[in-house]
């Protein structure tokens, strides 16, 4: 499959994190059966390297209770804050390289990532990058931006055309924009949203503000996804995040409009073998409705109507709760 000029080997790929923060992170995944894969992100600041050292992460049950070091669960949700790769740009380009490598005999590309700093700047790690990678990754939706000084998060229309321009006009290989997940005008992707726990004792869990993302942010991501094919058409290649842990998630993103899915959490929590399930069951899913793959990414939206466009519901749709509130107080 092709998205973005970029061909892969299916459309389950693993986001950038800590699991593609090293050669034998990227290998591991590669083995694993993941489409492609996006190295962990990487700016030209040593204070964004210096971030890793105070990396955390916490997994959230449903009722909100922090869960033991490896005991999570594949519906919890992850608040985290999280680094940027801590090695010299020579350094990880050897890195990349010996991933690219291994992934090309697997069908497997490795896309290079920057964490928007100075727009000049990632220019010229995007033409490095764009050296060894098929492919690479403008980060400038990182919710660590808000709290990172070292990162920064665009959020307004304008900055973001002016900074993908500059980074565009020195990377000569396809280039993947990873928007934020809170904007003025959000027709993109959605990435993870900032997140902040009090731990009630008084402080925080992670002692600090956050990223989160969960399952309960799948409809969230769908949301703007679906929005964003239908504004945009099925030119212009979607890739999702935020919300896919099992095979139905990553089959509800391709069904609203995304030619790709991203998937890290469910790594953290089921290994790197998740991986191979997640494909295999998208593949099952299509063959036994005998649909390929771009006729089944965006059919979702033939069945979504606009408000304007709906019939009314008789009986009203909310006359069954209000009665059980009614009998419930007496009335």
């Amino acid at each position: 499959m092709t998205v973005g000029g970029l061909v892969t080997a299916n459309p389950v790929w693993v986001g950038s994190s800590e699991l593609t923060i090293t050669r034998d992170g990227l290998i591991t995944c590669i083995d694993a059966g993941t489409g492609a894969e996006v190295a962990k992100s990487v700016n030209e600041s040593a204070a964004a390297r210096h971030q890793l050292d105070i990396a955390d992460y916490a997994f959230v049950s449903g009722d909100g209770r922090v869960r033991p070091a490896g005991s999570a669960r594949l519906g919890d949700g992850l608040l985290n804050r999280s680094g940027l790769a801590q090695v010299d740009l020579d350094d990880w380009l050897a890195v990349l390289a010996a991933g690219v490598e291994h992934g090309a005999a697997r069908g497997c590309p490795v896309i290079g990532s920057i964490a928007l700093g100075d727009p000049g700047a990632a220019a010229r790690m995007g033409h490095a990058l764009a050296g060894v990678v098929p492919a690479v990754e403008l980060n400038i939706g990182a919710p660590h931006g808000r709290e990172a000084r070292a990162v920064r998060q665009l959020t307004e229309a304008d900055s973001v055309r002016d900074a993908v321009r500059v980074v565009r006009a020195a990377v000569d290989v396809p280039l993947f924009v990873k928007l934020p997940g809170q904007a003025s005008d959000v027709v993109g992707l959605v990435g993870r949203y900032p997140g902040f726990l009090p731990d009630l004792d008084g402080g925080a869990v992670l002692g600090s503000w956050g990223a989160w993302g969960s399952p309960g942010c799948l409809p969230m991501s769908l949301y703007w996804i679906s929005k964003t094919r239908t504004a945009l058409g099925p030119g212009v290649p979607l890739v999702g995040t935020n919300g896919a842990r099992t095979t139905t998630d990553v089959l509800r993103f391709l069904a609203s409009g995304a030619r790709a899915v991203e998937v890290v959490t469910a790594l953290w929590i089921d290994g790197p073998a998740v991986l191979a399930e997640l494909v295999a069951g998208v593949d099952a899913y299509l063959d036994a409705h005998d649909v390929d793959l771009d006729g089944f990414v965006g059919s979702a939206l033939a069945g979504a109507r606009d408000y304007s466009d709906i019939l009314p519901i008789q009986p009203p749709a909310w006359l069954p709760y209000t009665a059980r509130w009614s009998r419930s107080s007496g009335r």
